[in-house]
C-alpha cells in the first residue's frame, strides 16, 4: 500500500537545480492525496514563472512512479498560498542565511 511518507521519501530525491536542494526541504509540496494507486502532489515553485518548472515536474513524476504500488502519478501547481521562505526547512533556511 502507498503512504505518504514513502511518497516524501521519494521526492527528498528531487531538487531544484539552481539551489541544488530538495523540493522537499524547499517547501514545494503543499499537499500528497493518495487514494488507492493515484497519488497526485500539489506542489508550488518560487514563482509562477519558473523556467524550469517543466523539468522539475517530470522529475517529480518518476520519482513519484518509482514508489512501491503507485500507478498513476498527477502534478497539481498551485500558487496560493503563494510561495514563500518560511516554508522552507529550518535547516535550510539556516544554511542560506535567510
Amino acid at each position: 500500500m502507498v503512504d505518504e511518507k514513502s511518497v516524501l521519501d521519494s521526492l527528498k530525491n528531487v531538487y531544484d537545480p539552481e539551489l541544488g536542494i530538495s523540493i522537499v526541504d524547499l517547501g514545494f509540496i503543499y499537499k500528497i492525496d493518495i487514494i488507492n494507486e493515484k497519488v497526485t502532489v500539489r506542489m508550488t515553485f518560487t514563482s509562477p514563472h519558473c523556467p524550469l518548472s517543466g523539468m522539475i515536474t517530470d522529475q517529480v513524476k518518476e520519482a513519484v512512479m518509482k514508489v512501491d504500488g503507485v500507478k498513476e502519478v498527477n502534478i497539481e501547481l498551485v500558487f496560493d498560498p503563494p510561495w514563500n521562505p518560511s516554508m522552507m526547512n529550518a535547516e535550510i533556511r539556516k544554511q542560506l542565511g535567510v
